[in-house]
């Protein structure tokens, strides 16, 4: 339809009862504000208001024109208004990857309550332990566990990854408890096979850093297969509180040297990350706002670490 510009603009000058009224509330100049006007009586071949040098009022047709802008006017608003809660809703399809131990842990359990929270969204979660492309595979978000989130994209922290050394009370019954690295010489270390990792682990102590060649009857790239083995017995490890946090609760697990803390490959951050945009989605906003949330200062993990004694449940 023609002329919505210039209606509107009518309907403007009428509610303000002056052209510079009008003009400061559309932020335009008087005069353009009376050209338009002078343009829809042009087009409609009428006058729709009498002009004096200090009133303003409606002709008979402008009275009758008016009634059509305003509704045109309120239906534009209204449309406008809907348009923009729609856009801050969160909706849609959420397609993100995380890595298999951590998304199965602490990213998946997540999705129901997300879901009652924003039921207009559906989630789909790819468990992989690789780095994947957001643009060429279509991911609106990923989850990663590293020390740096990588060139050209955004990054959000969401928690500390940390590293305990621990094992089972049996274990440690049997063999004794480590107080330094050192004393790592003497104990079955299962160790996680994986490039960084391996059998040489390094900590920050109280007389500053020191390695250690540890070595053990069993490696494996899973840390929640090394969990398994520390809850048979068969010996200690090296591994992220995330996996064996609700086992340190509960005492199945416990842990040791307390005053060392790992460093290098054993140290990382959980990130959200996502591409560089100008308008970061809502549900992508609400998804990652909600983790951080979820996960807290401390991560509900961490409640048996070196930083927090007291148990805290998510």
């Amino acid at each position: 339809m023609q002329y919505l510009t210039e209606m509107s603009i009518f309907a403007k000058v009428v509610e303000a009862k002056s052209f510079s009224g009008a003009a400061r509330s559309l932020k335009l100049t008087k005069s353009a504000v009376s050209k338009q006007v002078s343009r829809l009586e042009q087009a409609l071949g009428t006058r729709l208001l009498n002009r004096t040098t200090r009133t303003l009022s409606l002709t008979e047709a402008g009275g009758a024109v008016y009634e059509h802008c305003a509704r045109i006017v309120s239906s534009a608003e209204a449309a406008q208004l809907a348009a923009s809660r729609l856009a801050a809703t969160p909706r849609g399809v959420l397609r993100l990857s995380a890595p298999v131990t951590f998304g199965k842990m602490h990213v998946a359990p997540c999705v129901p309550e997300f879901l009652r929270r924003y039921p207009d969204v559906a989630v789909q979660i790819s468990l992989l332990d690789r780095i994947v492309d957001l643009a060429e595979e279509g991911y609106d978000l990923a989850i990663r566990l590293t020390q740096k989130p990588g060139e050209n994209l955004v990054a959000r922290k969401l928690a500390t990854i940390r590293y305990v050394i621990c094992g089972s009370p049996e274990y440690f019954a049997r063999a004794g408890l480590p107080k330094k690295p050192e004393d790592l010489t003497g104990h079955n270390c299962v160790s996680y096979g994986s490039e960084g990792f391996g059998e040489r682990w390094q900590f920050e102590g109280p007389q500053g850093r020191v390695a250690v060649k540890v070595k053990g009857n069993f490696q494996i790239n899973s840390s929640e297969a090394i969990r398994q083995a520390l809850l048979d017995g068969i010996g200690i490890a090296l591994v992220p509180t995330l996996t064996v946090g609700a086992d340190l609760q509960s005492g199945a697990l416990k842990m040791a040297m307390k005053s060392y803390r790992p460093i290098g490959p054993f140290s990382s951050e959980a990130y959200a990350i996502y591409l560089p945009n100008r308008q970061l989605s809502p549900k992508v906003r609400a998804f990652i706002d909600f983790l951080v949330e979820r996960f807290g200062t401390v991560p509900y993990w961490d409640a048996v670490s070196p930083v927090t004694e007291s148990p805290r449940l998510p």
